[in-house]
């Protein structure tokens, strides 16, 4: 039972790590998002480029999205100008899994009393840099907390349950990937969670790039729910980005064990190896996908249609 309440603490914990180190970005860039973002959705390249970069300083493709879906619900963004700005969301999300793939646990300690001092200084910039930067020790103090509890949790009944699923076979490792992630409502956590059981030699590595694709897919949900009160352009968005992620998964899924040799060879370190693999996934579909923008409008009418 300590081991569940620990785990569920530090789920808890890297969320509020994300959101410090979301806050302290913000609060700097935030104005420039708002001002600049609808500057650079005149051209579908120029959409998806400053996707790409926003998405990287909200730490959040379900921030962005949720800001995407708030312009078209407002009416000063067109549905078909936010379709490449999802393809790009998507691979702007994957700097925090690279980030925390990197082992740091040497400098926890110097973030959590550098950004502790920081931000007691109470000063512009200097205290939202140590927002962020006491966001980056509690996630990286949280990815070595689930190291450690990474035995422990496969000894429980519930925890080897879910494990043997996840090992059992691609599928169940997705589906496992999806539900994880639309409930915690941040694939960085799921991903975090995942690469801590990985450098334990606990799940294999095809499996775990299956839990990535179903993470990709579970993260949408928070879009989906941010469009619920909108139009039906704000719900077309929403379900792009939804149909897209799905199209994505169910193109990569088949050649998923064949993949796995390439991946391996990118690093020898199981978390880089996941890393890469998701920002690899991201984007291939998202460039196999963006000349295709058009059609893949058409599509979205044709299962949305706009009254």
């Amino acid at each position: 039972m300590l081991i569940l309440i620990s785990f569920t603490a530090l789920i808890l914990f890297f969320l509020t790590g994300m959101n410090m180190l979301r806050k302290g970005l913000i609060s700097m860039a935030y104005s420039k998002i708002e001002d600049r973002l609808l500057l650079f959705t005149d051209h579908p390249l120029k959409a998806f480029l400053i996707s790409i970069v926003f998405t990287g300083i909200l730490q959040s493709s379900s921030a962005f999205m949720v800001i995407v879906i708030g312009f078209v619900s407002a009416g000063v963004l067109s549905f078909k100008r936010t379709i490449p700005m999802i393809l790009g969301t998507n691979v702007g999300s994957t700097f925090t899994t690279e980030f925390i793939a990197i082992k740091m646990d040497i400098l926890i300690w110097v973030l959590l009393i550098g950004g502790l001092l920081f931000f007691l200084t109470g000063r512009y910039p200097l205290k939202q840099l140590g927002t962020s930067f006491l966001g980056l020790g509690i996630i990286f103090f949280c990815i070595s907390g689930f190291s450690h509890l990474a035995g422990p949790l496969t000894k429980l009944k519930t925890g080897a349950d879910v494990l043997y699923h996840v090992n059992d076979s691609n599928w169940s490792a997705l589906l496992i990937g999806m539900v994880l992630t639309a409930i915690i409502h941040s694939s960085s956590v799921c991903i975090g969670i995942l690469m801590s059981f990985m450098n334990e030699g606990i799940i294999g590595l095809t499996q775990a790039m299956s839990v990535v694709l179903g993470s990709n897919i579970g993260t949408c949900i928070t879009a989906v729910m941010a469009a619920v009160s909108g139009g039906y352009a704000a719900k077309q968005t929403a379900y792009a980005h939804v149909v897209f992620n799905v199209l994505g998964v169910a193109l990569v899924l088949p050649f998923l064990t064949a993949a796995t040799g390439f991946v391996e060879q990118l690093s020898p370190d199981p978390a880089q190896r996941i890393a890469h693999f998701s920002l690899l996934f991201n984007v291939v579909t998202a460039l196999l996908f963006l000349p295709l923008t058009n059609l893949f409008y058409r599509l979205i009418h044709l299962l949305i249609p706009a009254k």
